[in-house]
């Protein structure tokens, strides 16, 4: 199945984290995040003038240490004019081949210019508008009609000085979203808002249009500190009596996690709520970060896929026992404080852990570096290789379970995990504390105890907020009585990310009953929760709310008007929106909203496949035929599709059509025992008893104790005539589901014909 790629990053040149913690000790057990403080309930939207932020060489003024640290770093340079002095490349007319695409980079006329394949499939001219970082590589941006700016997919790697294609490995046609010419690269909204200050995306749906503006093109000391007006007055008018009023951010004053809440706006994979981001309120009233799920991360919350840092630093032990960013990185030329292990001796004894006996590996070495094992990495984009910041032990034992990687392994490529975990018990002991990880794995592979891992994991407010917040929505796929209550109990968790996950789990689950469980969050102290309750809220009209709720009703429909509109020009916000429109009985605007997903990402057969289940709710059959077989051609090795398809001409009574399709979907998705129930079906709709009694069988070789399969088979051999087969199939429910009296009831009828 074409898979519905997610936010591939063009954060370029911005320096990762290296955080350590202060303890030591065996259990790895973490400090409860307490409730937020109380706040106003809707902070402000208001849009931050241009004219407030006052630049550079006015920070300069009075900061001229801070600005000499800051100039020339990768905040500085995260986004310029494209011009000789900026530009890193050669433009001197090189040659580049990859995927089947040739480009070319040339100088005309004091001005830069690629030669590569557009969104039409053929080549064309483009002028480079800006560049983005500077090492290990630089990206080049170049502009489009409607305001849209592109991030080329080939950028230059500036320390081999060679061209390189950042997906190396990873066919794009020109006529997917993930191509350069569209959204996956684009600048407006996949880049900007982290790479200049005072960003307005300014987005027209109607249109598809952007009018993006900023207030300084780089990630300026105002970005970080917020607008300057304010506190170049106050220090003005206050003189040596100057304190600061609360204007001003990311001080000394900041508190650690506050602080990492403020950088993780940028260092974030993340979803955006707010139009505007204004410094009012905080992380969670502007923005909600991508949780340990698949394939962002692996199973045991270790990066897979980009996570910008700040998903894995809240996992550490270091995170909640207050090591913040500045710990380990210079807060303006944000480079390392220290190199090798003085970083990390800062605060764990040298004489202890700096040592052979604590690493076994030879002192001078790459293995003696703490950073090796306890925050290994892997390349992205092509040359940029980041760590992870989770700080975790290695565990080649969840490795032998789970497959997750390791260190070990990592850098000893020619052993494998069951080696490492032996070498591990070896030289430290069999692990003899709990991580969450041992917890979180199990949901994320599917294994036998999933559900009461995630329960547990859920439950417990020792472990970092986001792994629990990522267990609770493992959660929702299971509707057993207990689960659920246990969920609706994490609607009062004192962890606001815990909250919204809960919302989004139980709104999945989504029955009546929840709803008044989800009203009282309409006053929720942060707005991801709120609009996240409004959403889960869909099926209710205003005049079915309180009174007393009223109020607050009308004005989170507003923030979640706000939210739907800043994620309108990605599919997935246009999806939201879709399923909204049908929770609240408008098909018709459902089916709009997803057509109009699918204009902006012609070929995410995720999309189109819901679109052909919601034609044929709304009994369009020819549109959704025509779906189902587009998706066919496009990918006819997923097995869905033939299901879903074959479903479709049994309604419309085709059923000889109906049969070829099932026996599609049991090539293509032959461990699914639902196929073979309906295709049973199918052959006893057309009178065939010999091929549907077959479908069962084979279905019952796949799972010989499937309950639907036997029961079928059952009243199949019942009808024909069969019933010393009836009766045996009938027996093995009995025993296998003796609480279920109508197959008791079943064979004393078998017996008495």
């Amino acid at each position: 199945m074409h898979q519905l790629k997610l936010k591939y990053s063009s954060l370029l040149g911005i320096l990762f984290l290296f955080l350590l913690s202060c303890q030591t000790e065996k259990k790895e057990t973490y400090k409860a995040i307490p409730k937020s403080e109380e706040r106003p309930i809707f902070s402000s939207t208001k849009q931050i003038p241009d004219a407030h932020f006052l630049g550079d060489k006015k920070c300069k003024e009075c900061h001229e240490n801070q600005f000499e640290k800051w100039e020339g770093s990768h905040h500085d340079k995260s986004m310029d004019i494209a011009t000789r002095e900026t530009i890193l490349a050669d433009f001197k007319g090189e040659k580049f081949f990859s995927q089947g695409v040739h480009s070319r980079f040339f100088e005309k006329n004091g001005e830069f210019f690629a030669n590569t394949e557009g969104p039409d499939g053929k080549n064309h001219d483009y002028k480079i508008e800006y560049v983005f970082g500077i090492t290990p590589l630089q990206q080049y941006i170049v502009k489009f009609p409607d305001g849209h700016y592109q991030c080329l997919r080939t950028a230059w790697d500036s320390k081999k000085n060679i061209w390189f294609d950042l997906y190396p490995d990873f066919k794009v046609v020109h006529s997917e979203w993930l191509h350069w010419s569209r959204g996956g690269l684009n600048w407006n909204n996949m880049c900007a808002d982290c790479h200049s200050t005072n960003v307005r995306k300014n987005y027209d749906q109607e249109t598809h249009s952007y009018d993006t503006k900023f207030a300084i093109i780089n990630v300026s000391c105002e970005a970080c500190h917020g607008p300057g007006k304010q506190h170049v007055s106050d220090v003005a008018t206050q003189g040596d009596n100057y304190r600061n009023t609360g204007t001003m951010q990311m001080t000394l004053e900041t508190k650690p996690k506050e602080l990492v809440d403020q950088c993780a706006r940028c260092h974030m994979r993340r979803e955006q709520i707010s139009e505007k981001f204004n410094f009012e309120g905080t992380l969670l009233d502007h923005y909600y970060p991508q949780l340990i799920t698949s394939p962002i991360y692996h199973a045991d919350g270790q990066i897979l896929d980009e996570d910008y840092v700040y998903g894995s630093f809240v996992q550490s032990k270091m995170y909640h026992n207050n090591v913040t960013c500045t710990n380990c990185h210079d807060a303006h030329t944000l480079e390392r404080k220290f190199e090798g292990n003085k970083l990390c001796t800062q605060c764990h004894i040298k004489e202890t852990y700096d040592t052979e006996k604590h690493h076994f590996h030879k002192n001078g070495t790459e293995g003696a570096l703490c950073i090796n094992c306890h925050m290994p990495g892997k390349f992205y984009m092509g040359n940029d290789f980041r760590r992870d910041h989770s700080f975790r032990i290695p565990r080649p034992d969840l490795s032998v379970k789970y497959g997750t990687p390791n260190a070990c392994t990592g850098c000893h490529k020619d052993k494998d995990d069951t080696w490492a975990e032996a070498k591990f018990i070896e030289q430290h002991g069999k692990p003899d504390y709990t991580h969450f990880s041992e917890l979180l794995a199990p949901g994320i592979t599917n294994a036998p105890n999933a559900e009461a891992s995630y329960r547990q994991l859920a439950k417990d407010t020792t472990q970092p907020e986001i792994a629990r917040a990522s267990a609770v929505i493992g959660l929702g796929a299971y509707r057993t009585q207990a689960t659920v209550k246990e969920l609706l109990s994490f609607l009062n968790d004192d962890s606001a990310m815990v909250r919204a996950s809960t919302v989004d789990a139980l709104n999945e689950i989504n029955r009546p009953e929840y709803l008044n469980y989800f009203i009282p969050l309409l006053k929720d102290p942060k707005r991801v929760v709120r609009v996240k309750a409004f959403n889960a809220l869909g099926s209710v009209k205003e005049s079915q709310i309180p009174d007393d709720y009223l109020e607050l009703y009308k004005k989170v429909a507003v923030e979640f008007e706000t939210y739907l509109k800043i994620t309108s020009d990605f599919v997935g916000g246009r999806v939201n929106r879709a399923n909204y429109l049908i929770k609240q009985g408008d098909l018709k605007g459902g089916i709009k909203y997803y057509e109009s997903a699918l204009s902006i990402d012609p070929i995410n057969n995720i999309v189109r496949t819901n679109l052909a289940n919601l034609y044929y709710r709304n009994r369009e059959f020819d549109k959704a035929e025509k779906a189902f077989k587009t998706i066919i051609e496009q990918e006819p090795a997923y097995g869905a599709t033939y299901y879903s398809y074959a479903l479709l001409l049994a309604e419309l009574k085709r059923n000889k059509e109906a049969i070829v399709q099932m026996e599609l979907a049991t090539k293509y998705m032959s461990e699914n025992t639902r196929v073979y129930y309906n295709l049973s079906l199918l052959y006893d709709g057309i009178q065939n008893y010999t091929m549907a009694e077959d479908a069962l069988i084979r279905g019952l070789k796949i799972a010989p104790n499937e309950e639907n399969l036997l029961y079928a088979l059952a009243y199949l051999y019942q009808k024909n005539g069969q019933l010393d087969k009836a009766k045996n199939v009938t027996m093995k429910l009995v025993q296998l589901y003796p609480n279920n009296t109508q197959y008791y009831n079943f064979l004393q009828q078998l017996n008495q014909q």
